[in-house]
């Protein structure tokens, strides 16, 4: 049985604002259910284990797969008090998905854990995924010998247009898209707001919360075939 694993960002500050980020809800129960459904085995884990941070501006009950997945106790018993990606061991898992939020640009760009279990899943021919800002954890993630592994390959993700649309420009660490692009990648956007969905053989992008279903399934998709 595939078996895949979303990962959760443990970041809570939004810059130096005052207000509260972390992982959008969205991005976590839409791709989960896409895989679920499908017959999908998947792990939920964060950055630092423990309780995970929801960032307040997605908690929608309006959306079904938010609402379905947090009328279910054992999953919200898994964002309270969640496995830390440190103690994964990425041989258990076929994909990997990073899921977004504003909180994955403080976390996952320079966690160790992050480049170790996503590397090791792709190079054990699995399927490296990212959401929106969760793309923040290619930007740095090189195989040993320094090249970064999303060199020539087409991504997408958070755009500079959506970041500067909602007012996030200068309190973001850096620029999403201008960091892929740096690392060679072909970084491949829609209009803002748009679903678009990159896949480009085993890695898998998706641009914006929109985006995050199809993502979902096409992780499904080459984990089924």
């Amino acid at each position: 049985m595939a078996k895949a694993l979303i990962v959760l960002t443990s970041h809570a500050a939004l810059g130096n604002t005052g207000a509260k980020t972390g992982f959008w809800l969205s991005e976590l129960t839409h791709p989960y259910y896409a895989l679920v459904d499908k017959g999908i085995d998947v792990d939920i884990v964060s950055i630092a284990g423990g309780e995970t941070p929801v960032d307040p501006k997605s908690w929608d009950e309006a959306d079904p797969l938010n609402a379905r997945f947090l009328a279910d106790p054992t999953l919200v018993d898994h964002l309270k008090n969640s496995h830390s990606l440190n103690n994964i061991m990425p041989s258990d898992y076929q994909a990997i998905v990073f899921a977004g939020g504003h909180g994955t640009m403080w976390d996952f760009p320079e966690d160790e854990h992050v480049k170790r279990v996503a590397i090791a899943i792709y190079q054990q021919n699995g399927i490296l995924a990212a959401i929106c800002h969760g793309p923040a954890a290619l930007v740095n993630m090189t195989y040993a010998n320094g090249a970064h592994l999303i060199a020539n390959m087409k991504v997408t993700g958070f755009t500079n247009e959506e970041e500067e649309a909602i007012g996030l420009t200068g309190v973001v660490p850096f620029s999403l898209e201008d960091k892929l692009k740096q690392a060679n990648a072909n970084f491949i956007s829609a209009e803002a707001w748009a679903n678009n969905v990159v896949i480009d053989g085993r890695l898998v992008t998706g641009q914006n919360p929109q985006s995050a279903t199809g993502v979902g399934e096409a992780v499904a998709e080459l984990l089924l075939e």
